[in-house]
């Protein structure tokens, strides 16, 4: 049967629900700490349409299910399987292949950067990896300050198709947090200008409902053109060719020497422990090295 985003059984990985004049969707995979299957950026453009499409609502937030917002990607699937698989291909690999398939991944997790009404990103546990695309593309994120935001993949296996980290940061703090992969907490992410506020996460929803309404108050056009307005300036810098650049260095990670070795590596031992060697500090093996053995 043809989808239906209007249907209130639409959606199988996330959860639509409206309160009055707020929109909520819920990423709702809790038992996989909500990370990005294949579905996931589908349904979360067809419930930004969704919330556009009604006149009632105002404003619109994102938020996880269960322990986290989201973990990323499910790399488990792609980077524990054998042979190839949407993530990776066999040599020699055509970057377009890769490439139509992330930009359709990157501009879907855009829709919530393009809405024409606000959106929040509610983030608790974490949003780590592809899960910090989802988060980054919202006007504002606000944090739990225990809760966990950073991209360890840009160690070996990944880059930001999304690039909003230079956007929001610019670029001296972006590369501190892309050039070493760690992972900041709420509180540090509010202090260096990367999300909006951090508060303790018994406080996380009155803060996001309290942003909510008082956007819901506005009238849907004034909130649309200042909206437009300032995504325009972003739009100017480049924002849609660094994600052009962002999302082929994404696909050419993941078959460059070092990402087959961390693909070898996840087969053999496990996904797990390829991300504990990634992450623990270790040199990773690169270039000659591989080719050597050495």
């Amino acid at each position: 049967s043809r989808f239906n985003p209007m249907a209130d059984d639409a959606f199988e990985t996330v959860r639509y629900e409206k309160e009055g004049r707020i929109a909520r969707i819920t990423l709702d995979r809790p038992d996989r700490l909500n990370a990005i299957g294949s579905g996931m950026p589908g349904e979360i453009a067809a419930a930004v349409a969704r919330a556009n499409a009604d006149d009632e609502i105002h404003a619109i937030v994102v938020q996880g299910a269960g322990r986290a917002f989201c973990a990323g990607y499910d790399l488990k699937e792609y980077a524990e399987a054998e042979g190839e698989n949407p993530g990776v291909q066999s040599m020699p690999w055509d970057p377009m292949i890769d490439y139509k398939w992330m930009r359709d991944c990157t501009e879907k997790f855009m829709t919530l950067w393009r809405s024409d009404k606000p959106t929040i990103a509610k983030v608790h546990g974490y949003a780590v990896a592809g899960g910090s695309d989802i988060a980054l593309s919202c006007d504002f994120v606000v944090m739990a300050e225990n809760a966990q935001i950073g991209y360890p993949p840009a160690r070996v296996w990944g880059c930001p198709t999304t690039a909003m980290w230079v956007y929001r940061l610019g670029p001296e703090m972006a590369k501190r947090m892309l050039l070493t992969g760690d992972l900041i907490d709420g509180a540090e992410a509010k202090r260096i200008g990367l999300v909006l506020d951090a508060v303790p996460e018994a406080e996380l929803e009155d803060r996001v409902k309290t942003l909510a309404q008082r956007m819901a108050g506005v009238p849907k056009n004034q909130l649309m053109m200042q909206k437009m307005m300032i995504n325009q300036a972003i739009d100017i810098m480049g924002l849609r060719h660094t994600q052009m650049f962002a999302t082929l260095f994404d696909g050419m990670t993941r078959h460059s020497p070092e990402g087959m070795w961390f693909k070898d590596l996840a087969e053999r031992e496990g996904f797990h422990t390829a991300v504990a060697h990634r992450d623990s500090g270790q040199a990773i093996p690169e270039g000659r090295e591989l080719k050597t053995g050495r």
